[in-house]
């Protein structure tokens, strides 16, 4: 459990992870860029995929703007590959199976689901600055209209 929450101006926690082809991908490997990195529950579920696809759809606005994406989900690399396949994802699925990055950037912790308290992974988007500082958190974000909310605030429409 964790009570954990980034805000703009902190250093955003480093991370090497695997991504959905097993190789390692590390925040470190995009310094000097503009980074979007996501935290979804679970690859091929309706809210995770509609937010993945609304990431796909908007890839190219987003990189032409300088900003490159990133997935984050507690699924298995091989259940990242099939998303990614099913879906046409054009950017990396990492696999965080321990947590141990959702808890560091707070994306893990209690949630309301349906009513209820339970314990999971919070739907939270993070952009991270060239230097390596948190720019935008934002945590409990809805998957309908999540990039679109995201390119408003980063002054991209």
């Amino acid at each position: 459990m964790t009570d954990v929450r980034l805000e703009a101006g902190q250093a955003a926690p480093a991370f090497t992870l695997t991504d959905q082809d097993g190789s390692p991908v590390s925040l470190g490997d995009y310094a000097g860029d503009n980074v979007i990195v996501y935290f979804y529950p679970a690859a091929m579920t309706p809210g995770c995929t509609k937010e993945a696809c609304d990431f796909r759809d908007n890839l190219n606005s987003l990189k032409s703007s300088g900003y490159t994406v990133l997935g984050i989900s507690k699924d298995a690399p091989a259940k990242n590959k099939q998303f990614q396949e099913q879906e046409g994802l054009n950017f990396p699925l990492l696999s965080d199976e321990d947590l141990a990055v959702h808890q560091a950037y707070g994306a893990y912790g209690e949630k309301k689901l349906y009513g209820k308290v339970v314990e999971g992974v919070i739907r939270s988007t993070f952009v991270i600055d060239p230097d390596g500082s948190v720019r935008l958190p934002l945590y409990n974000v809805k998957a309908t209209g999540h990039v679109a909310s995201l390119r408003k605030k980063l002054g991209l429409d």
